[in-house]
């Protein structure tokens, strides 16, 4: 059952085990699968941490905040969530944002300053980014266009 859930895409120890759980497997040999399944390097949470920050990140621009939030909804400690997070550079986070309002800036440019600065800002929000980024965001898009 185990390696059957891993198939599909990587999973946090934690997910797996409430997986097995949830198929009616005792917590003792849940643990014990689970240790077998690390010992033989096919369930590792840092790994799986990290392919999660650059799948989110590369996929759905999201911000260092925001996948730190899905790895702990995820079960991965906050250990690993640290290392992982502090591998994401400010600089690069930045420009992620960035490549996404002006993508959105170009298709929005024609409507009014205040709608184009609302939509723009709320895309940032979603994607987790904060009030800081999104306001040099703006600056340097209306500077620039």
């Amino acid at each position: 059952m185990a390696l059957y859930a891993l198939a599909p895409r990587a999973k946090s120890r934690d997910e797996l085990y409430k997986q097995l759980l949830k198929r009616g497997v005792e917590s003792d040999t849940a643990n014990a699968v689970l240790d077998s399944l690390e010992l033989q390097g096919l369930l590792n949470d840092l790994e799986f941490a990290k392919l999660w920050s650059e799948s989110r990140q590369r996929a759905k621009k999201l911000s260092k905040r925001v996948i730190a939030s899905e790895l702990r909804t995820k079960g991965v400690s906050q250990d690993i969530i640290t290392e992982v997070i502090e591998e994401i550079d400010d600089e690069s986070e930045y420009a992620q944002a960035f490549t996404l309002a002006q993508r959105k800036y170009n298709s929005i440019a024609h409507l009014d300053s205040e709608v184009i600065y609302r939509r723009i800002s709320s895309l940032l929000a979603r994607k987790g980014y904060g009030h800081g980024i999104c306001a040099r965001i703006m600056r340097e898009l209306t500077s620039v266009n």
